[in-house]
């Protein structure tokens, strides 16, 4: 049976393919891209992709803005950037345009000629935002308008580009579990329908009629491995202790790295390790500051019959979003910890860059 384009189905399909190295077709009526994850792409890979015409090198704009390729800044509302492929803008050459590990190193990496999008400038904006679903680099390869070919996943653009904004979930399980300081809990667990990672809802002792909510990104090394480079691990626990005491809720959301991933945040880390800042490693990296997604939130909200709260926050972005979707902030509840020598400044670029309220 075919799959439909515009289907959670292809969606998925499409993103695992990405993560294994196997190129996509994204649909956008007449215009097509088939595309290929640049970090994940051999010459074998790379070759089989362009029996059919060049592939461009397609970054975003945020990576562009980087490499001051073509003077495209994400505030232009630029979806993405294309490099056309020279002879010599080899594999290697390209995978350096498309990953800032030897940006210092390594400063000059072009010239970068440049082509228009056009009628492809949706398609190659669904292209960029399929690889960060799929918490890859935002960098492609991608050749325009290849004859369909039916061994090949293919997704619809507009499909691709609404995601975030049709999410859907089922509440799958519900148990008690027990947590150091908090032995009354219990956790719901969700399942978004296109095949996503699972999120969860903490229920601490008895929440009232306006109770009191944590949103906490999963973060494994702060949370799991103790890392002292962010405040996440504290938050958490301290989070966990002040519900205890007067009931409230938890969502515990799969948004590793302000939505980048694992892989991403460690890469993150490195360029930090260069002399960057939070926000400037992710826009090096080709991400936005966050990408982060809090209409999960609303819908998990929603789906326990929650429509008030007061919010456990720092972050003003998790209130205007929320209220934004529907649910009432009755109250910010402040939510700050003391820094240590290794997240200073980290949380010196919340405050002074992201509106954090430290």
């Amino acid at each position: 049976m075919a799959i439909k384009a515009d289907s959670d189905l292809a969606l998925a399909r499409a993103v695992d393919d990405l993560r294994r190295g196997e190129a996509v077709q994204i649909l956008d009526g007449a215009a097509t891209l088939r595309v290929l994850a640049a970090e994940l792409a051999t010459p074998a890979t790379l070759a089989r992709l362009e029996a059919d015409g060049n592939a461009d090198l397609l970054l975003s704009a945020e990576r562009a803005a980087t490499l001051k390729i073509g003077n495209q800044r994400p505030a232009a509302g630029a979806p993405a950037v294309a490099i056309a492929r020279l002879p010599w803008l080899d594999l290697v050459s390209s995978l350096s345009a498309a990953d800032p590990v030897s940006d210092l190193a390594t400063p000059f990496k072009g010239p970068f000629p440049t082509r228009p999008l056009g009628q492809h400038a949706k398609a190659s904006a669904a292209a960029v935002a399929l690889a960060k679903r799929a918490a890859l680099l935002p960098a492609l390869f991608a050749v325009r308008d290849a004859p369909p070919d039916s061994d090949l996943i293919a997704a619809d653009a507009g499909a691709i580009l609404a995601w975030r904004r049709s999410t859907r979930l089922r509440i799958i399980s519900r148990a008690a579990l027990p947590l150091e300081g908090a032995e009354a809990a219990d956790v719901v667990a969700f399942r978004p329908t296109d095949g996503g990672p699972e999120h969860l809802a903490l229920v601490i002792g008895t929440p009232g009629p306006v109770p009191l909510v944590r949103l906490h990104s999963a973060c494994l090394t702060g949370d799991v491995l103790g890392s002292l480079k962010c405040d996440c691990g504290p938050q958490l626990r301290v989070a966990v202790a002040r519900l205890a005491k007067e009931g409230g809720i938890l969502l515990y959301l799969q948004q590793e790295g302000r939505g980048i991933g694992l892989v991403n945040k460690l890469r993150a880390y490195a360029l930090q390790d260069q002399g960057f800042d939070t926000v400037d490693a992710n826009l090096r990296l080709g991400f936005g500051e966050d990408e982060r997604d809090f209409d999960l939130a609303t819908a998990m909200l929603q789906h326990i019959g929650i429509t008030r709260i007061r919010l456990l926050t720092n972050n003003p972005r998790k209130v205007a979003d929320l209220e934004a979707h529907g649910i009432a902030v009755d109250e910010q509840v402040p939510h700050a910890l003391p820094a240590n020598p290794h997240n200073a400044r980290y949380l010196d670029t919340k405050r002074d860059r992201q509106g954090h309220q430290l």
